[in-house]
């Protein structure tokens, strides 16, 4: 029960009656979809299979990105540090047109969005909150068990911790040669 009123859960999620009602009431409405994008191959797999299976006009697009953060930036000079700054600005700025260039091509409705965080699966989840999306799109780079359990996995972070729907898009390889194909 959530204020007294009936409530579902979902993973760790409560969902009261009145905010189901809602959530289901706008289902034939724009809906808001959030794609993580990082300006790797991956990325842009999951935006072009979003955009060819799955997308509809009703929806506005939701790109978020959240940069890398650099752990030893106090042991740096200040001009290293300002350098990397610029660096970092520059990528974002890059993926940020090239996205916005590919959702006008396409005639997708939609934002581009920086998140700031230590964490992007923490920030996107978040953002995914706040900003009160349908579901969440990301790619995924197929990290082994080993890697994935060693330096974690965004797409598996948002997985387990979503409130809503996610869905994942990944490339397969080519058995012969280990190149990623549609």
């Amino acid at each position: 029960m959530v204020d007294g009123m009936l409530s579902v859960r979902h993973g760790k999620t409560v969902w009261s009656l009145k905010s189901m009602v809602k959530r289901i009431a706008t289902l034939g409405e724009s809906r808001l979809v959030l794609m993580a994008v990082d300006g790797g191959e991956d990325a842009d797999y999951a935006f072009e299979w979003y955009a060819t299976h799955f997308h509809k006009a009703e929806n506005r697009l939701l790109l978020v990105h959240c940069p890398e953060t650099f752990a030893n930036v106090t042991m740096m000079s200040p001009g290293k540090v300002q350098e990397l700054i610029k660096e970092c600005e520059l990528k974002i700025k890059s993926i940020q047109d090239k996205y916005l260039d590919k959702m006008k091509a396409l005639g997708i409705q939609g934002e581009f969005v920086r998140l700031d965080g230590d964490k992007p699966g923490h920030s996107i989840i978040e953002c995914a909150t706040s900003r009160n999306v349908t579901f969440i799109v990301t790619g995924t780079r197929g990290l082994s068990k080993i890697r994935r359990t060693i330096m974690g996995s965004v797409s598996d972070y948002i997985i387990h911790h979503s409130p809503v729907p996610v869905l994942v898009c990944r490339h397969k390889e080519d058995p012969k040669d280990g190149d990623k194909k549609h």
